[in-house]
């Protein structure tokens, strides 16, 4: 014997299965209250960060990437003079960004700077030398496999910084596609705590 089942029946079984979800959801959360509270916190930090805001609003910065060993930092928006060695946040706005990768334009990077104005920048073969000094070797591809050129040998102009990182995979100064950072794009300095 066949059933033949009429569409709003059908859909009422919807509704009311839907309606049995929900008066679970919200009695689960009437229950474990902070867990909900922290997790939506969580995700609305993070919806502000990708949709909203990208530079960092909190005074801690976490780094998912290998590019700094370091995965907890304090964020530090006081004025003050960029060094050599100094840990900073910046808006990406190298030419990746325009051609490349158009998601990467003004997200927030953390690096390390290692070259000043008036430093400067020698390039030979892949190796790439501020002052006479090695600082790190250019890699010939992308994890994506697109071409990698190292950055022009150069003079770093006034209000520009070379900043590279730690890891070998890092996308830094050392190729032409980041470039180097204008100081008008660092956000802040920072300091690790973890």
């Amino acid at each position: 014997m066949n059933v033949i089942t009429r569409p709003g029946l059908r859909y009422g079984r919807l509704l009311a299965w839907l309606g049995v979800g929900a008066r679970t959801v919200i009695a689960d959360a009437r229950r474990h209250r902070l867990v909900f509270v922290a997790f939506g916190a969580i995700w609305a930090l993070a919806l502000t960060r990708v949709f909203i805001h990208h530079s960092p609003i909190l005074p801690v910065l976490f780094n998912w990437t290998a590019s700094l060993p370091y995965r907890i930092v304090l964020v530090d928006h006081r004025p003050a003079p960029l060094v050599r060695g100094d840990l900073i946040v910046y808006a990406f706005d190298g030419e990746a960004a325009e051609r490349d990768y158009p998601g990467l334009k003004r997200q927030p990077f953390f690096k390390r700077i290692v070259g000043v104005a008036g430093d400067v920048i020698t390039v030979d073969g892949r190796d790439v030398l501020i002052n006479g000094q090695h600082v790190g070797r250019a890699k010939t591809h992308t994890f994506d496999r697109r071409p990698l050129d190292p950055i022009a040998p150069t003079v770093i102009p006034p209000g520009h910084v070379y900043v590279q990182g730690t890891s070998a995979d890092s996308f830094d100064s050392r190729y032409r596609s980041s470039g180097l950072v204008s100081t008008a794009d660092v956000v802040a300095r920072v300091r690790p705590l973890l």
